[in-house]
């Protein structure tokens, strides 16, 4: 497998940490070439360091920023050659009921959760149309049900979902796949005030079959699997890596 995706070359948005930094890792042992993008430049060198500096480019963006990201997408194709695959990762989550939340909050999670999507596929599209590529989106359960207090972020998830399924009926007949996954809690700096709440950490547990939250490698995997040949035949999918949550129709459990 790592012989025959030895030029193969993949973008993951939000590098640095949790998630985005465990799928890089597992593109870079898969033998891809990967353009590792994000906000700060100290977090994604340290990833960068760990796959090594001829299979990585770092590339500093606001996903926000239309003009940035088509500079990130021109770059990675100059240094590399082409682009295979398109992991949108980056995300903000923030928790708010909505008569404490803002306009400025609203358009925080939309600027980065749904723009930066669309910033990302539509820049990235050219190049994957020339590979037979294909595009894995970072949703997820938030974007399949709803939470309390995340109204925006549950939005934006959602549009997320939806745009995923309908760019795979568009792209497909071109010969370029497009899934998201749609994870459930995940052990990241995002979700500090969850794992640092024991609480809160029992709660989830209580609701989700595996008992405990994701570990990012566990996202890494699937999302890697998604961009394989082993799932050529796979798209629009949006696929719950959720220990079992959304196996629930809600009820209480019962003895």
């Amino acid at each position: 497998m790592v012989e025959e995706l030895a030029e193969r070359v993949v973008i993951v948005t939000g590098a640095g940490t949790g998630i985005g930094a465990a799928t890089a890792r597992r593109f870079a042992a898969d033998g891809y070439r990967v353009v590792l993008a994000g906000p700060t430049q100290p977090e994604l060198a340290d990833v960068a360091g760990s796959i090594g500096a001829a299979r990585s480019l770092v590339q500093v963006v606001d996903v926000s920023v239309q003009a940035e990201v088509e500079a990130m997408v021109a770059a990675a194709v100059a240094h590399f050659g082409r682009l295979d695959v398109l992991v949108n990762n980056a995300g903000v989550a923030p928790t708010a009921p909505l008569p404490e939340s803002t306009i400025e909050d609203w358009r925080a999670v939309m600027s980065v959760d749904v723009d930066g999507v669309y910033f990302g596929c539509k820049a990235a599209l050219p190049h994957l149309l020339r590979t037979a590529g294909c595009i894995v989106n970072v949703s997820s359960v938030s974007g399949l049900g709803g939470d309390w207090n995340m109204s925006a972020y549950n939005a934006a998830k959602g549009a997320v979902s939806n745009f995923t399924r309908s760019l795979a009926l568009e792209l497909g007949p071109q010969g370029v796949r497009v899934n998201a996954v749609n994870p459930s809690l995940v052990i990241t700096p995002l979700t500090e005030e969850v794992t640092e709440d024991e609480e809160l950490q029992r709660a989830f547990a209580e609701r989700i079959p595996l008992g405990r939250g994701a570990h990012p490698e566990e996202v890494a995997d699937v999302i890697a699997f998604l961009a394989s040949s082993d799932a050529r035949f796979v798209s629009g999918v949006n696929l719950p890596v959720d220990g079992g949550l959304t196996a629930s129709n809600g009820q209480p459990r019962q003895a």
